[in-house]
This record gives structure tokens, sequence and C-alpha cells, in this order.
């Protein structure tokens, strides 16, 4: 695996990989707020062809837009980010497709959980984005078209647009090839 933005602390083991985020990093492209940002870490491997990658996600979120997940990349201006990203006090499991612009989709999650598991299933140009507070019982968030490149960036991500600092530990991380099911 590879960064992309090499966070300054990180340690990972057989089953775990965790972060400390730099000083206001983020992924987003232009909508709404106007700016480009690419400067969030992403850790991520090379994937050919349809996937499911699935992660556990515990942060320690505190401030506006603390963020973690999974980022599924082609390049800078096509790119999907979901996960946890911290609002107002809230955790909200969140998904931002970006297609030369950034969009923002989010689900206020009651009682901010200690954890969430995010599942991404690749077909083709599509990727579902589910998640579970159990690791069991999964929802889809969104269905999203995001590219027809074969070849795509996978892995996970965070960030901390107003902060450095953010500490975050990924769990669990799987990719493995998406066959056998149709369409939902």
């Amino acid at each position: 695996m590879k960064w992309h933005n090499e966070p300054p602390s990180w340690n990972q083991d057989e089953k775990s990989i965790t972060v400390t985020s730099g000083l206001k990093t983020d992924f987003w492209r232009k909508t709404h707020y106007g700016f480009i940002r690419d400067t969030g870490h992403f850790y991520y491997q090379e994937v050919t062809g349809d996937f499911i990658a699935m992660v556990k996600i515990t942060g320690q979120y505190q401030e506006l837009y603390d963020q973690a997940g999974l980022m599924i990349r082609e390049h800078d201006q096509t790119w999907l980010k979901s996960g946890i990203e911290f609002v107002e006090g809230v955790q909200y499991a969140s998904t931002v497709v970006t297609r030369e612009h950034s969009d923002w989709s989010v689900v206020a999650i009651p009682e901010n959980p200690t954890s969430l598991w995010l599942e991404l299933k690749r077909r083709g140009g599509a990727v579902e984005v589910n998640y579970s507070l159990d690791g069991k019982d999964f929802t889809m968030m969104r269905l999203a078209y995001l590219t027809e490149a074969e070849t795509v960036h996978v892995g996970p991500m965070c960030a901390s647009p107003e902060r450095e600092g953010f500490h975050v530990r990924f769990e669990d991380f799987q990719i493995r090839p998406f066959v056998g099911e149709t369409a939902g």
C-alpha cells in the first residue's frame, strides 16, 4: 500500500492502521465552498475490476469536519470518500462523490457511536455505500456513479480540516472481488 499525503504519525500491524492527522487536511473540490483541497491522508492500493472494500473505523472526533472512512480514487478530480464526518457535535455517516465538483450527502447517526463499519461495493462505474453500527446489519446510504476506469485506488482515508492531531484507528481493512451478486 502507498500513501497519498502521508500523515505525520501512523502505525500498522496485522489487523489495524492507526493515524494521527496533519494540520488542516481535507478532500474537497469547488462546490458550495468554492475551494479545492487535496491534502487529506489516503492509504491505498490499486484495485482492478469490481470489488467490495470493508473496514471498521474508530475515531476521536472533536473538531468540525474531523473525518475518517474509505476512499475510491481515480485521480484528483474523480473520487468518492465515505465514513464518519463530525459536524456540530454529531457524527454523520457521510459520502462525498467528486466528478470535477464535490457533492455531499449525510445521515445523522443517533448517539455518536464508538465505531462504524463501512462497506463500499463497486460494480462497473457504480459504487454502493453501506454502513453498520454493529458490523453485521448494514444500511445502504448511497448508490452513486463514479467512473468507468478499470483500475482505481482504494483504502482508508482521514482528514481534519480545522486542526491537526485527529486520531483514528482502522481495523480489519479488506478488499475482495465482487462476484456472484446481482444489482439491487
